[in-house]
C-alpha cells in the first residue's frame, strides 16, 4: 500500500480517531502520570475552560487539541481559534476521548511544559528601567500537598491580580491534572514557580523589597485591624512592627492539615489571622488564601 502524498493527505482535525486502544491515545493518558510529564515536557489540560485560556494565552505551548465531533460545535470557538494560532485539531469519538481522560468532558489539550524559575519570574515583575511602578502580590504555598487546594489557589491568585504564585517545599506538581483543572485556565495567567525551598522563596523576595506576611490562626495581626489603617494616608496610625497591606506582600500559607510550623512563621515578617466571628473553627487553606489575597488586593489597589 503506497502511502499518501502530505499535499493530498487529508488535514488532521478531518481525521475522526476511533480506536481508544490506539498508542496516541495511550500516550495522552499517560500524562496524566507524574513521570510521562516529565519525560515528554508535556501536561494535559482537560475541560473546556482550560483547553480554551491554554489557546488563547500560550497557542506556541499547545501541541494537540482533541474534540468529539459534538464539543467540536458546541465550543467551535476553541476549534477556529486553536487552527487559526496553527495548533492541530484532532476530532475522536466520545469512547476515544474518555479514554484520554474521563474528565475532559470532551475537550482537552496537550501542552508543553515551561515552569520559570524563581528569579527569572522575578525579574519579569519589574520595569524596563529596573524600577517597579506598583506594589507587587505574590501568593507562596509552603508544602500544600492538596491539588484541589493548590489550584483553587492559583484561580484565587489570579482573580484577586496577584503577579506570581510559588508551590514551595514538597508541594503538589503544578502539572498534576487536578491542579490543573482547578485552576480553571488560571495557569495560563499567571507565572507559577515551583520546587523552590520556602527559606530561599523569602530571600528572594525580601532582597526584591517585598514584606512577607504569613497566615496563621494564632498571628497576632488581625487582617481587618491592618486594612484599618493599609496605605500611606494612614502610616501615622500603624505601630511599630505592624506591616502596611498597600506595600509589595508575600503571603505564605501552609500545608491544609498542620499549618505553618514555627520555623516557617518565622521566616515572615509577620503572621497574621484571618478574624473569625462565628463559630466555625477554622477556614480551609483555599479561603483562607482568597480572603487574605483579596485584602492586599483591595489594599494595594
Amino acid at each position: 500500500m503506497s502511502t499518501p502524498d502530505a499535499r493530498t493527505a487529508p488535514p488532521a482535525d478531518d481525521v475522526t480517531l476511533a480506536n481508544p486502544r490506539a498508542d496516541r491515545v495511550k500516550q495522552v493518558r499517560a500524562l496524566s502520570g507524574r513521570s510521562a510529564r516529565l519525560r515528554h515536557a508535556q501536561l494535559l489540560v482537560e475541560g473546556p475552560q482550560g483547553v480554551r485560556e491554554a489557546v488563547r494565552c500560550s497557542p506556541d505551548a499547545v501541541r494537540d487539541v482533541y474534540l468529539t465531533p459534538a464539543t467540536a460545535q458546541r465550543y467551535a470557538e476553541i476549534a477556529d481559534a486553536a487552527r487559526a494560532a496553527g495548533i492541530r485539531v484532532h476530532l475522536g469519538t466520545h469512547e476515544v476521548l474518555a479514554a484520554m481522560s474521563p474528565d475532559a468532558q470532551g475537550v482537552l489539550a496537550v501542552v508543553r511544559t515551561h515552569t520559570p524559575t524563581l528569579d527569572e519570574a522575578l525579574g519579569a515583575l519589574d520595569g524596563p528601567d529596573g524600577g517597579r511602578r506598583r506594589s507587587l502580590l505574590v501568593a507562596v504555598l509552603a508544602t500544600v500537598r492538596d491539588p484541589g487546594n493548590a489550584g483553587t489557589v492559583i484561580r484565587a491568585a489570579d482573580a484577586a491580580g496577584a503577579d506570581l504564585v510559588v508551590l514551595a517545599g514538597d508541594s503538589v506538581d503544578v502539572h498534576n491534572p487536578k491542579v490543573v483543572r482547578s485552576t480553571a485556565g488560571s495557569l495560563f495567567h499567571v507565572p507559577v514557580v515551583s520546587g523552590v525551598p520556602l527559606a530561599d522563596v523569602v530571600d528572594a523576595v525580601h532582597e526584591r523589597g517585598l514584606t512577607v506576611l504569613a497566615a496563621d490562626g494564632a498571628g497576632p495581626h488581625d487582617l481587618d485591624d491592618l486594612l484599618d489603617v493599609a496605605g500611606p494616608s494612614h502610616a501615622g496610625e500603624r505601630g511599630a512592627g505592624t506591616p502596611d497591606l498597600a506595600a509589595s506582600t508575600a503571603w505564605v500559607f501552609g500545608n491544609e492539615a498542620w499549618g505553618l510550623p514555627e520555623k516557617d512563621r518565622e521566616l515572615a515578617d509577620a503572621v497574621v489571622r484571618v478574624p473569625i466571628r462565628g463559630r466555625a473553627e477554622s477556614l480551609n487553606l483555599a479561603t483562607a488564601a482568597t480572603v487574605c489575597l483579596y485584602a492586599s488586593s483591595r489594599a494595594q489597589r
